[in-house]
């Protein structure tokens, strides 16, 4: 199973503030990827540096086969092609409906028609669980739960082979989150995609992530399973074992 991220002595630093201190981890094609860590703890910075929002200050960190220190423009759009974010609140824009949001990587993007980019943009809405009557709705008659899953499928619309989320389920009650994590099984599963995660949900980690590596202290200072990390003797890491 090949890497598609190889992170390698990773060191981020904001003046004299150093969040990350020599963080190397790899990530499998089709994995399900989390990065936990306490408040601080720098697992959000970690995420925005692997889709080229931040720079890290050393070390090297390859994503999809890039090497994303020195990226020429085109080789930065390339890349970014080839992922979808879902960033935490799903940060849909207020005054496009749900087609024109799922749809508008398409239209800035590509050349398709505007049939093929609506038919496309209905099948991603399928895809995560929504009926095509949503479609026409704007994101103020969304709940939540729909919220995120529009900001799915507007991750999803170029069919990306790296799928990062942020929070994917914060805010939302039990039963909708529940939901969303088997959402994002289910399309791993399907598509084939990996996925990497920002999380602090203990269901979320103990019954979807694959992997993960445990930030704290500007280290790693875990990488592994749920069943790793429950026989861990490391008294501090015992708040991430808890799921339900």
């Amino acid at each position: 199973m090949s890497n598609v991220v190889v992170a390698k002595n990773i060191v981020t630093r904001f003046g004299s503030n150093i969040v990350h201190n020599d963080v190397s981890f790899e990530i499998k094609q089709g994995e399900i990827f989390g990065l936990l860590g306490g408040s601080g703890s720098g697992k959000t910075t970690l995420l925005r540096e692997m889709i080229l929002l931040q720079k890290y200050s050393a070390g090297s960190l390859h994503v999809l086969g890039f090497d994303t220190k020195n990226l020429r423009d085109f080789k930065a759009d390339e890349l970014r092609s080839r992922w979808g974010v879902l960033f935490q609140f799903g940060a849909l824009f207020s005054s496009l409906s749900v087609l024109e949001n799922i749809s508008i990587a398409l239209k800035e993007y590509t050349n398709l028609s505007s049939s093929a980019i609506k038919q496309a943009a209905l099948m991603k809405l399928k895809m995560v669980g929504l009926p095509q009557s949503a479609a026409y709705l704007y994101p103020s008659e969304l709940s939540g739960g729909m919220k995120k899953r529009v900001g799915l499928a507007r991750a999803l619309i170029r069919d990306p082979k790296l799928l990062f989320l942020d929070e994917p389920t914060s805010g939302l009650d039990p039963k909708s989150a529940r939901d969303f994590d088997e959402l994002i099984v289910a399309l791993r599963d399907t598509l084939g995609i990996t996925v990497i995660m920002v999380t602090h949900d203990k269901d979320t980690i103990s019954t979807v992530l694959d992997r993960f590596i445990i930030l704290g202290d500007t280290k790693m200072q875990f990488i592994g399973d749920i069943d790793a990390l429950k026989a861990s003797d490391n008294e501090n890491l015992k708040e991430f074992t808890d799921g339900k």
